[in-house]
């Protein structure tokens, strides 16, 4: 079988290969030796943002130029511009990202790998990320550890996304609005003011962001704002602090069936509409984090974080309502030792987690929605994780390096059943067994380009619910997902720094795979269910050219092929051994290209394929392939001395195309009704707006 089957069904992908190729092929002459990215910081397409990941470890990075690529609200479309990286997006408030594969069988929500803002872990104590609780025009930068190699970061399977606010020039003071009008209503603004000296950096931006939606009940409303400073107080020593807020209401249109996504994908789940079902949730990360330079050779960096979340979530079977208070540390220690550098750290969170169901009595509302009748169960979790990380990374030559990694994980759980008494009561401890995950790697650099590979072990905990019975009590059988990553990977700068090529191989051997098996509408219980193979190729291909003096042009393509599939999974009487994984597509492909004029004025193409996507298990059903293009055109001058205007306009999903932008795998048509799969993605929508920036 040939490693790239017909993956291009449509015309349009072939046009875009022939316009990356045909334009890197015109231009190839046209190269000069300025370079932007950096090879041994793995940086993705053209953003200039140094590294969080420690050593020699791999990593993808993109910046504020892929980031204005999109629209402001657009997060999906900019991360997914990473090989290897699958955002699913159900609705603002419905995210899932998975890595080569991992964490695509979560029903909702991301888990299985670690975030983390600003160097602050903001993944809670169960294991779940909520990407949706940041601005993303506040954002310097994405950078993405694909798989278990992190170690500082965590040795969970999926790896680790690290975000970083913007950060300033020194001895600037700027204040700068952004508003952005669109489709359905849609309304974004983002003010921020950044005042930086030599000894003081300040940052506050506020943001707000309100639109009916493409479908049915999928309203949303959002302000939030960030607070980043940082003080110098000596020639050693750095105190900085961090607070995020975001408070958002959104409506929830939920998963549709297959005749729904065909024949109106405006539609929301009949229950959801009746009930007007939606989630109201405002989020606190506050950190205050203190560098101290011991000399030139040791450094530590000390945070301690607090957050929390108050979530209120009207549903059709009931109504949720719960809070979160989570604190911690991270300690990190930095230096060299001879020719050797090391980082030696730990991190602690822990969160008290309160939650308790009521009866929704909508359907006796005469239609005005959602209604809190009686209490229906009332609880509370306290959850731990502790992190002991090292790593060595020792230069053998100026060519050659390895690099030595630990991780040590303690986990623990404590759930308190405050609702039901005497037998019926489930309260419940579980306490995971310390687990110790290594990590080597080696890498080669030549003139060009470099060679790596890395073999490392990662795990997944279960999440507290995952390991209750469906009678609600704790089974202690439940064991961490383990698994054990195999990379090789290449860099190459060709045409004087001006073409670069990166691809990597990896293959991921998964035993004991989490499995959530649903046993009610929003009820899922945890299994351990056999072993999978992640295997894959992940391409990106980068060409920087000048058409002429004035103008220069930026073809790229990425490409990620994955090959993962069930290699032991017998779930009763069902043998799936050998099926694809569900809820992974084999091929995407994301191209563009970029066009940018010296008198300011910028335009770029962008264009996403996905293949079609199992849905279930036995490998019966499946999602349709599809293609969506988007473009953007903009223009920035400067009005003055201190005033600079820019515009922006754009076009998402040029085509019109009808695609699901998240599936739910697994799904089960409850009462005879079919099983809703399908989370469609926004219709053709226009958007455009301006940015004014003063500097004083």
């Amino acid at each position: 079988m040939p490693l790239f089957p017909s993956f291009l069904p449509s015309p349009r992908i072939h046009f875009v290969l022939f316009l990356f190729f045909s334009t890197s092929s015109l231009f190839a002459q046209d190269v000069q030796k300025d370079s932007i990215t950096q090879l041994d910081e793995v940086i993705l397409m053209d953003d200039a943002v140094p590294k969080k990941a420690t050593g020699i470890t791999a990593s993808s990075t993109i910046g504020t130029q892929t980031f204005e690529r999109f629209n402001p609200v657009d997060f999906p479309s900019a991360i997914n511009q990473i090989s290897g990286v699958y955002m699913l997006s159900g609705a603002l408030n419905t995210n899932r990202i998975t890595i080569r594969g991992v964490g695509a069988r979560t029903p909702y929500g991301t888990d299985k790998l670690r975030l983390y803002f600003n160097g602050i872990p903001v993944t809670n104590g169960t294991g779940f990320s909520a990407i949706e609780a940041y601005d993303f025009e506040n954002l310097g930068s994405i950078e993405v550890i694909k798989g278990p190699k992190g170690t500082a970061y965590g040795s969970n399977l999926g790896g680790a996304i690290l975000l970083q606010t913007k950060t300033s020039s020194i001895d600037e003071t700027r204040l700068t609005n952004t508003s952005t009008f669109g489709s359905y209503a849609m309304l974004k603004d983002n003010l921020s003011f950044v005042h930086s000296e030599e000894n003081f950096a300040l940052t506050f931006a506020y943001n707000h962001l309100e639109t009916d939606g493409y479908r049915q009940n999928s309203q949303f409303e959002r302000d939030g704002f960030l607070l980043n400073t940082e003080f110098k107080i000596s020639s050693k020593s750095s105190l900085s602090f961090l607070t995020n807020y975001i408070d958002y209401t959104a409506h929830i249109a939920s998963s549709i069936n297959l005749t729904d996504f065909e024949e109106d994908p405006t539609r929301a789940a009949s229950n959801w509409l009746a009930a007007q079902g939606y989630e109201a949730n405002k989020y606190v990360l506050t950190g205050l984090s203190h560098t101290y330079r011991f000399s030139e050779k040791l450094k530590n960096t000390t945070s301690l974080f607090y957050t929390y979340l108050d979530h209120y979530e009207p549903r059709p079977f009931d109504i949720l309502d719960e809070f979160t208070n989570g604190f911690g540390f991270r300690s990190v220690f930095q230096g060299h030792l001879a020719k050797a550098q090391y980082v030696v750290g730990g991190e602690l969170y822990k969160d008290e987690y309160h939650w308790g169901t009521f009866e929704n009595l909508y359907a006796d509302n005469n239609g005005n929605g959602s209604l809190q009748g009686d209490r229906l169960s009332k609880n509370t979790e306290f959850r731990r994780q502790f992190n002991l990380f090292g790593s060595l990374t020792y230069p053998f030559s100026e060519a050659f390096s390895a690099q030595l990694g630990l991780n040590l994980n303690k986990t623990h759980y404590t759930f308190n059943d405050l609702f039901n008494e005497g037998d019926a009561n489930t309260s419940a401890e579980r306490n995971f067994d310390a687990i110790l995950m290594p990590n080597f790697g080696l890498r080669y650099s030549f003139n060009f380009g470099q060679l790596y590979a890395n073999i490392s072990r990662g795990f997944s905990n279960p999440s507290l619910e995952e390991t209750l019975t469906p009678d609600g009590v704790i089974n202690p059988d439940i064991a961490q997902e383990t698994g054990t990553n195999y990379e090789l990977g290449s860099q190459w700068l060709l045409c004087q720094n001006r073409f670069s090529v990166n691809v990597t191989l990896y293959r991921m051997d998964i035993k004991n795979l989490l499995v959530a098996q649903r046993v009610g509408e929003d009820q899922y219980i945890g299994r351990n269910a056999g072993q999978t193979r992640h295997q894959g190729l992940e391409m990106d291909l980068r060409y920087r050219a000048n058409v002429s003096q004035k103008l220069t042009a930026t073809p790229y393509v990425s490409y990620t092929f994955s090959d993962h599939n069930f290699v032991d999974f017998v779930d009763g009487d069902n043998d799936y051994s050998g099926n694809p994984l569900t809820g992974v597509p084999k091929h995407r492909l994301s191209t563009g290209l970029d066009l940018q004029h010296t008198n300011g004025l910028q335009w770029n193409l962008t264009h996403q394929f996905v293949d079609n996507i199992p849905l279930t298990d036995a490998n019966t059903e499946s999602s349709s392939s599809y293609n969506v293009f988007n473009t953007k055109l903009g223009y920035r001058t400067q009005l003055s001395n201190h005033m600079t205007l820019g515009l922006h306009t754009g076009i998402n999903n040029i085509f019109d195309e009808n695609y699901a932008q998240s599936v739910l795998i697994n799904a089960v048509g409850f009462g005879g009704a079919q099983p809703r799969y399908f989370y469609p993605g926004n219709g053709r929508n226009f958007y455009g707006g301006a940015r004014l920036s003063y500097v004083f």
